[in-house]
């Protein structure tokens, strides 16, 4: 998902909104010459995350830069800990430290809220968390890689993934069955079509047509399992809807596939990281 150039493309635009036309205080104060070694160190436990897009701040900035990294994305770690070292440019290192600290403290957020989740669901069941498309424009690519490092499912990136139907193209089309029949007709048959129900008439309706995948919106734990026996594999089951730690267990329990929840995106801390020189 984090090939060099995407890097590059979203690190080029952050540290030109952050750099602007220069560093007053570094370039006032760092020659050629200088060289500052730090060591990006944790004070919070978790899963750590974006150790290239890190990286790749500093090697834009300048080649002088060398870091040594002692873990890798999807590790955990503890507070206390020496996550890289960095040697070279001193102007580098000062103009590209807030830049590269976002990037990884924010995606080490989201991966650790993710294991949270994924690891609440429980090893003996099926179900995986998955995230949605409520996410920070123009930072989607490194949410969702966050979203997979910490163990979960990514859902569709975009609108142009898979056809998602919910009330208002219903209403739109006239039906849930018609809003299947005529995208159906258009789509490729390598995107999927999943619907939107909030009760089971809708659920029935949407096996009846062939729904690849039904997502059971803010029901009942006993509406849920209900509607699973309804699917019987039929199509891939979704949960949605007041997903939260205390009750992620409980929904993986009536045998769902996918239980999607924004809060592992949109409610994640950013994770304590520094860069100590």
């Amino acid at each position: 998902m984090l090939d060099r150039f995407l890097i590059d493309k979203y690190v080029l635009s952050a540290l030109e909104e952050d750099i602007g036309f220069g560093d007053i205080t570094t370039d006032n104060l760092a020659t050629e010459e200088d060289v500052l070694e730090a060591k990006l160190n944790t004070r919070s436990d978790g899963i750590v995350c974006g150790l290239k897009v890190f990286e790749r701040v500093f090697k834009n900035l300048s080649d002088d830069v060398e870091i040594k990294f002692y873990f890798k994305d999807g590790d955990k770690i503890k507070a206390g800990d020496t996550i890289a070292e960095l040697k070279g440019s001193a102007s580098a290192i000062l103009k590209g430290e807030r830049t590269a600290l976002n990037f990884a403290q924010r995606m080490s957020g989201i991966a650790t809220e993710t294991r949270k989740y994924q690891d609440a669901i429980g090893e003996d069941l099926k179900a995986r968390i998955s995230d949605t498309r409520k996410t920070t424009p123009n930072f989607r690519v490194f949410e969702k890689y966050a979203v997979y490092v910490g163990g979960a499912c990514i859902h569709r990136f975009n609108l142009a993934d898979c056809a998602m139907i919910k009330d208002n193209h219903i209403k739109l089309a006239g039906s849930l069955t018609k809003a299947v029949e005529k995208i159906r007709k258009n789509i490729s048959h390598t995107h999927k079509i999943e619907v939107e129900c909030d009760t089971l008439d809708q659920v029935k309706e949407a096996v009846a047509c062939g729904a690849d995948i039904i997502m059971l919106d803010n029901m009942s734990c006993g509406t849920m399992k209900k509607a699973v026996e309804i699917i019987a594999g039929k199509a891939i089951t979704e949960a949605s809807g007041n997903v939260n730690l205390s009750t992620v267990h409980a929904i993986a329990e009536v045998g769902v596939d996918i239980i999607s929840s924004s809060a592992i995106v949109a409610k994640a801390p950013t994770l304590d990281l520094a860069l100590d020189m």
